[in-house]
């Protein structure tokens, strides 16, 4: 296990070194993009978020926000751009993509306070909000619907949690995948999990490890969610186990796992147009239907 500076120094370097390569036809160049920023007041500071706007708008119009993976260390909310233009263009949608604090100088609960303050200016003036992420972003939208229900609100219309990491008390390295060279690497445990949560036991938290143990206890009342896993990937046991526990109370919209393909099969450049647009397309669908003036009038 390495020291904590080593995870930081590690942390820092990829960081710099770490950046989107989506192939051509996975960024959706022909779906057009309308975009504006915004700066979101948080107890952290000020958040920057790129919203992304759709072709017909309104004042009913329902929030999408988005969280980009990166281990909780990466910051590069642009990688979701062509998602972001899909879900805008196909779920009739506004996304607010959000570019929260990343660790190791802003660890846990930092990004998780952001994004719940995010949601709950998104979810003013009684607009349905959904919250969704991949990989990282999923465990963050994880959290802010944990704490919706434990403050009563904002009410969040769906959550969506693609490839999540939902356990960090687990080491990758006990986390077994069905193919020889998974993706997700042990040393990703000693220098992600490192960076944004150093102490242990606090790793066992509920916003940092949903799906550990009895984490899952007391979810009645939650958002319902979308977990999708992947059946190569290392996260994929923990997704099911949260489903489960989602399902157990209620709350699961829909488990969907995206056969043949890893973790970030959508934008590390192993994923294809068709395997991708499938999922976006599973995906855009629940957002509709969670955002629509029949789901707001039940």
């Amino acid at each position: 296990m390495p020291s904590q500076f080593v995870a930081d120094l590690v942390a820092r370097t990829l960081k710099t070194i770490m950046k989107p390569r989506l192939k051509p036809e996975l960024r959706f160049a022909e779906i057009p993009g309308r975009t504006s920023v915004v700066a979101v007041p948080t107890r952290h500071g000020t958040v920057s978020c790129t919203v992304y706007h759709p072709a017909s708008e309104t004042a009913d119009t329902g929030v999408y926000v988005n969280l980009h993976g990166g281990g909780y260390v990466v910051e590069h909310p642009e990688q979701d751009d062509p998602w972001c233009r899909y879900l805008a263009a196909n779920a009739g949608v506004v996304v607010v993509n959000v570019d929260y604090s990343v660790a190791p100088r802003h660890r846990f609960p930092v990004a998780v306070e952001q994004v719940f303050d995010v949601v709950t200016w998104a979810a003013r003036d009684g607009k349905r909000v959904c919250v969704g992420g991949q990989s990282a972003g999923g465990g963050l939208a994880a959290a802010a619907a944990r704490l919706a229900l434990e403050h009563d609100g904002p009410g969040i219309a769906l959550q969506v949690l693609q490839y999540a990491p939902l356990d960090l008390v687990t080491h990758l390295r006990d986390k077994p995948s069905t193919v020889d060279k998974p993706l997700m690497r042990p040393w990703m445990s000693d220098v992600f999990d490192i960076a944004y949560v150093p102490d242990p036991a606090t790793r066992r938290d509920r916003l940092v490890s949903p799906a550990w143990e009895t984490n899952a206890d007391g979810l009645a009342g939650i958002a319902p969610a979308l977990v999708i896993t992947c059946e190569f990937d290392r996260l994929r046991g923990e997704g099911i186990r949260y489903a489960e526990a989602l399902a157990a109370v209620g709350a699961l919209a829909e488990h969907h796992d995206v056969p043949a393909t890893d973790h970030g099969y959508n934008i590390l450049g192993f994923g294809t147009r068709a395997l991708t647009e499938r999922t976006y397309q599973r995906i855009a669908g629940h957002v509709r239907r969670a955002t629509s003036c029949t789901a707001r009038r039940g």
